[in-house]
């Protein structure tokens, strides 16, 4: 994911996480759960690591990031320039999900959509076809329902009901 860094506090938390070559987490929100309390953040996060950065044309930051595994936000602290910290628990990932049944034909759109748009095929260096769960995760970055319908996915010990979720989406 490509961003653009122009808050100060944003800034800071770059810096940090390029200084001790760790990351930060990318929450999905809820605009209708109360901000001042944190509660508008959902609990399933990506940890996400800085892989380049560079000073764009108008003078912001650019950043990308790639994320590396899911996480649990368990609480949130915010900082006095608004930057919010959190304390997060490990996810573990999906295990076995091509046990569920045969991932086809979430796996072959998926490949007529990267062919059909280059930008997108151009944010993953080694596409994983084959790995059902790589699939169901790029298909749970793509397809357009709230975020509240991904987290309930997300949530699930296994894959099945997002795997049946995205076979009906998709056929």
């Amino acid at each position: 994911m490509s961003l653009r860094i122009f808050e100060p506090r944003y800034v800071r938390m770059i810096k940090q996480a390029c200084a001790t070559d760790s990351g930060f987490g990318v929450c999905m929100l809820n605009s209708q759960a109360d901000k001042d309390k944190n509660q508008h953040i959902y609990p399933i996060a990506t940890f996400a690591k800085v892989i380049d950065f560079d000073l764009l044309d108008d003078g912001l930051l650019g950043v990308t990031v790639e994320g590396h595994r899911c996480c649990n936000v368990v609480s949130i602290e915010t900082e006095k320039d608004g930057l919010r910290r959190a304390k997060c628990e490990w996810i573990d990932d999906w295990r076995d999900c091509s046990v569920a049944r045969d991932i086809k034909p979430i796996d072959e759109r998926l490949k007529e959509i990267f062919d059909k748009y280059p930008e997108i095929q151009s944010l993953y260096s080694e596409p994983k076809f084959d790995d059902p769960v790589w699939v169901i995760y790029r298909w749970l970055e793509l397809i357009p329902v709230n975020a509240a319908q991904k987290q309930q996915l997300l949530q699930q010990k296994d894959c099945v009901k997002a795997l049946d979720f995205l076979t009906q989406l998709v056929e």
